[in-house]
C-alpha cells in the first residue's frame, strides 16, 4: 500500500514517466558546472549554508503541503483504504523527494559551486535537507498548535546560528529529526488535509461583491501570500541600510525594482484555472478584470515602496518629489507588465502551487525593472525620459484593456 501511494503521488509530481526528474537534474549539473568553471567564489560560513538549506527546503515543502491542487489529490487518496502510518510517511517522502530534487537541488548546486566545502560539510547539508523535510511536515501536521511550532522553529534557527559550524551539529539535527518522526508516527493522512471551505470560500461566496473584495478575500484564504507580502515589507525597511554606501537619488530605483519581486499576487490567473477560463471567455472581462487587477498589484507595490521611502528618510534622509514620482512609476509599470504577462502568457502545466512560486517567469518583470533602474543610475537624465515615455505607454496599454 505504501509503495502504491508513493507511486501515485510521484507520477503526479514528476510526470507519468518521471520525465521531469532528468531535466531538473541536468539543469542542476549545468548550473553547477557553469558557476564552477567561472571561478566565482564567495566565503560562506557552514552555519549560513545549513540555515539557507533548512529555511529554503522547509519553506518549499510547506508550500507543497499547503497547495490547493495537491489537497484535491490527497482528498481522493484518503477515500481509499489505507494504513495511517504508511500513508503519512509515503506522502511526506514523495513531497520531500520532490522538494529536494527539484527545488533545493538547485540551491545546493549554487552553494557547492561558489563556496569552499569539505566532505563532512556536504554530509551536513544532506542531513539538513532531510531534517527540514521532516520538521516542516511534523509542524504542518500539528499546525493547530502554531505557537508550539513557532517556538520550535525559533529554537532550531537559534541553534543553527550559534552552533551550526560545529562538527557535531549534524547529530543535533538527526536528534531533532527523530522527534519529528515521532510526531509523524502519531499523525494520519487527515492531518495534512485542508478542507474545501478553507481554500474556496473566497472564490465561491462572492455574490455581487466587487473584484477588490474578491482580491482581499483571496489573500485572507491564502495566508502564505500575506506572509510573502509581509516579508517584502521587512525587506523594504532594512534595504536603505544596505544601500547607504551608495546613497543618492539614482540608487533608489534599484530598491523599487527589487520590491517588485512579489510573486504570489502576480499569478492570480495562473494559479486558478477556473478563474482564468471565466475571465477569458465571458464578454467584457478584459476591462472588468485587468484594470482592477492592475490597480490591486499597483497598490501592493506602492505600499512596499512607501515603506521603503519612509525607512530611507529615517535612516538616510533626503527623500525628494522625484523619488516619490519614481516610486509611482516603478510600481505602476511593474503592475502593468505583470498583468499583461498573466493575460497573454499564463503559466500552464504546473503540478502544485510551489511550481508557480519558483517558475522562471517570476523574474521577468523584476529583471526589466532592474535594467531600467540600472540605466537610470548610469544616465540620470534617462530617469526623467522614462518617467514620461513609459507613463504614456502605460496609459495607452490601460486604454487598450478598457476597450
Amino acid at each position: 500500500m505504501m509503495k502504491m501511494t508513493g507511486k501515485a503521488f510521484a507520477k503526479k509530481l514528476f510526470g507519468a514517466r518521471y520525465e521531469r526528474l532528468p531535466r531538473t537534474l541536468l539543469m542542476d549539473v549545468i548550473v553547477f558546472w557553469g558557476l564552477y568553471i567561472a571561478g566565482f567564489q564567495v566565503q560562506v560560513a557552514a552555519s549560513v549554508r545549513i540555515l539557507m538549506i533548512n529555511a529554503f527546503t522547509a519553506g518549499v515543502i510547506w508550500q507543497a503541503l499547503s497547495s490547493r491542487d495537491n489537497a484535491v489529490e490527497l482528498k481522493h487518496m484518503l477515500m481509499l483504504p489505507q494504513q495511517p502510518k504508511e500513508f503519512v510517511f509515503s506522502y511526506v517522502a514523495v513531497l520531500g523527494g520532490y522538494t529536494v530534487l527539484t527545488k533545493t537541488g538547485l540551491l545546493l548546486a549554487v552553494l557547492l559551486a561558489v563556496s569552499a566545502w569539505k566532505p563532512i560539510e556536504l554530509a551536513g547539508m544532506v542531513i539538513s535537507m532531510l531534517h527540514a523535510v521532516l520538521m516542516a511536515a511534523a509542524a504542518y501536521s500539528q499546525r493547530k498548535y502554531w505557537y508550539a511550532g513557532g517556538l520550535w522553529a525559533v529554537a532550531i534557527v537559534s541553534a543553527i546560528l550559534f552552533c551550526g559550524s560545529r562538527t557535531w551539529f549534524g547529530l543535533l539535527l538527526l536528534a531533532n529529526s527523530f522527534i519529528a518522526i515521532l510526531i509523524l508516527w502519531k499523525a494520519d493522512g487527515y492531518a495534512f488535509y485542508q478542507g474545501e471551505s478553507e481554500k474556496h470560500h473566497a472564490i465561491r461566496q462572492r455574490k455581487k461583491a466587487s473584484l477588490w473584495r474578491y482580491f482581499f478575500r483571496y489573500l485572507s484564504c491564502h495566508r502564505n501570500y500575506l506572509v510573502n507580502t509581509a516579508v517584502m515589507w521587512c525587506v523594504a525597511i532594512v534595504m536603505p541600510y544596505f544601500l547607504r554606501e551608495m546613497a543618492g537619488l539614482f540608487v533608489v530605483p534599484v530598491g523599487f525594482a527589487i520590491l517588485s519581486l512579489n510573486t504570489p499576487i502576480c499569478i492570480l490567473l495562473s494559479c486558478d484555472r477556473d478563474l482564468e477560463q471565466a475571465v477569458s471567455f465571458l464578454p467584457g472581462q478584459k476591462r472588468c478584470f485587468c484594470i482592477p487587477y492592475c490597480l490591486f498589484i499597483f497598490s501592493c507595490n506602492m505600499a512596499a515602496d512607501a515603506i521603503f521611502l519612509c525607512s530611507w528618510q529615517i535612516q538616510n534622509g533626503g527623500v525628494t518629489v522625484l523619488m516619490i514620482a519614481g516610486a509611482v512609476f516603478f510600481a505602476l509599470q511593474s503592475a502593468v507588465l505583470s498583468v499583461l504577462l498573466e493575460w497573454f502568457y499564463p503559466i500552464r502545466g504546473w503540478k502544485i502551487e510551489s511550481d508557480l512560486w519558483h517558475h522562471p517567469r517570476k523574474y521577468v518583470v523584476p529583471v526589466v525593472m532592474l535594467l531600467l533602474a540600472g540605466s537610470a543610475c548610469a544616465w540620470p537624465i534617462l530617469l526623467y525620459v522614462l518617467l514620461v515615455l513609459l507613463t504614456l505607454e502605460t496609459i495607452v496599454l490601460l486604454g487598450i484593456c478598457w476597450r
